[in-house]
């Protein structure tokens, strides 16, 4: 059984689109470069033919992922999280690692999630494994390569 994958409205629907994009246009594109590069003749030395036919086949592989994501997402509004301020997926957790003053941003969540502002952690990574259901001032420990490390957590984010 797949893993449930949390992706917020926004995410979802964008991931949707790009699905419906790849397996109507992308592949009606990709389709008409095999065809065109077929004319070229032999197939056994045509540069055209076979870097299409590897473009059609990562095409299909975004499809399959896309496919599986959609169909295990569970969509999960930030409104949904009510009153409670602990850190969740789908927030941005601000947090210091001990003896470092610098603060670093989180949004925790999917890959699918990813944004220009703020950089992507997995609730399922060790850090984000500790970092769920702590609130803001708590200190949590995690297992890094290294040894065990543990953060701060300054702000939370909804």
């Amino acid at each position: 059984m797949a893993e449930t994958q949390q992706l917020s409205r926004e995410a979802f629907d964008r991931l949707q689109a790009e699905h419906d994009d790849l397996t109507t246009r992308g592949r009606i594109e990709i389709a008409k470069k095999i065809e065109s590069a077929r004319e070229l003749g032999d197939l056994s030395e045509n540069g055209d033919y076979h870097a299409a036919k590897e473009e059609q086949g990562k095409m299909e592989g975004r499809i399959a992922h896309l496919a599986q994501l959609i169909e295990n997402a569970e969509i999960v509004e930030l409104g949904d999280l009510g009153d409670d301020m602990t850190v969740q997926a789908g927030c941005v957790v601000a947090i210091r690692y001990e003896g470092d003053d610098d603060v670093e941003r989180y949004l925790i969540g999917s890959i699918e999630e990813r944004r220009d502002d703020v950089t992507v952690m997995s609730p399922g990574s060790p850090l984000g494994q500790a970092l769920i259901g702590a609130s803001s001032g708590d200190t949590v420990t995690f297992e890094a390569p290294n040894g065990d490390m543990n953060v701060t957590v300054v702000d939370i984010e909804r």
